[in-house]
């Protein structure tokens, strides 16, 4: 089955979000770089997903590289999230490019033959600049 995604930017000046089509038995480091390709970063830091009730929650269930869950842990094995929680992709902790990312709506479907999963199936707003000219 094929789950849809959508990953949205957080404090940023403009909105972006995507939503990609992946299998549900992808690790987390697998959205890693799904969510690298479709913002079109250099994917040259560290990063971290969190389970929390607000992106500013002091009670958060971290899975990283330290522990290396991030490595093990599936989004099958994620979703349903606890009632009240949303997962958090955190990119490059100097600059905290924030996500959230959310499971769609729609209904798992069978893979398309011929579709190299995951991918980017929809992109709203202004794609950020990982380093903008005047930073």
């Amino acid at each position: 089955m094929i789950w849809t995604l959508r990953t949205k930017l957080r404090y940023y000046e403009d909105e972006w979000s995507a939503d990609i089509e992946i299998d549900p038995t992808s690790t987390l480091e697998q959205l890693h770089y799904a969510i690298q390709a479709a913002v079109e970063f250099d994917n040259d830091h560290l990063y971290a997903f969190f389970i929390a009730r607000a992106e500013r929650s002091r009670d958060r269930e971290y899975f990283d590289d330290d522990d290396g869950r991030v490595y093990s842990t599936t989004l099958e094995a994620l979703f349903p999230l606890p009632p009240k929680k949303s997962l958090f992709y955190l990119f490059d902790f100097g600059d905290e490019w924030l996500f959230k990312v959310t499971r769609s709506r729609k209904q798992p479907r069978d893979p398309r033959e011929g579709v190299d999963y995951p991918i980017v199936v929809k992109e709203a707003g202004t794609k950020p600049e990982q380093y903008p000219e005047n930073w």
